[in-house]
């Protein structure tokens, strides 16, 4: 239904809409989902198409039944979270930037400190006196 819906109206989706996925991409979803073997058991012998977010927008327009419409609703919050997602990853990574920019005006302090650290958690062992006789010298005489 979906794949004659799409070839149907294939000026609907170009390129930066929708194209298929690699074979070697087919084999892992294969793999993933327990698919059979389409040389043995007769099964899709093309490549599945891959959509981007406006061709899913333009799917909405070819498809009409109601389960098609839930899909693409959900579909569509998916793509939401994902740029949501997206863009609080950058901004952590925007704030990240200010942080080590204050930082490094710090550096030197921080080596300073962080040596001092390491000094009283590694100190060096002081040469200790010996006591006692040692044997195996001569006296002079």
């Amino acid at each position: 239904m979906l794949t004659r819906a799409v070839r149907r109206n294939n000026e609907r989706f170009p390129d930066d809409f929708m194209f298929p996925v690699t074979t070697e991409e087919f084999e892992d979803l294969k793999r993933q989902i327990g698919a059979s073997s389409s040389r043995n058991y007769g099964g899709r012998r093309y490549m599945p198409y891959v959509f981007t977010e406006q061709g899913v927008a333009m799917l909405s327009s070819v498809l009409n039944s109601e389960r098609a419409v839930q899909v693409y609703i959900a579909i569509m919050r998916a793509f939401v979270n994902m740029r949501k997602l997206a863009m609080s990853n950058e901004e952590v990574a925007n704030r990240l930037a200010i942080i080590e920019r204050r930082v490094d005006h710090h550096d030197e302090n921080f080596k300073k400190v962080f040596g001092a650290i390491r000094a009283m958690l590694n100190p060096t062992p002081k040469p200790q006196k010996q006591i006692g006789y040692i044997q195996g010298k001569k006296k002079r005489s």
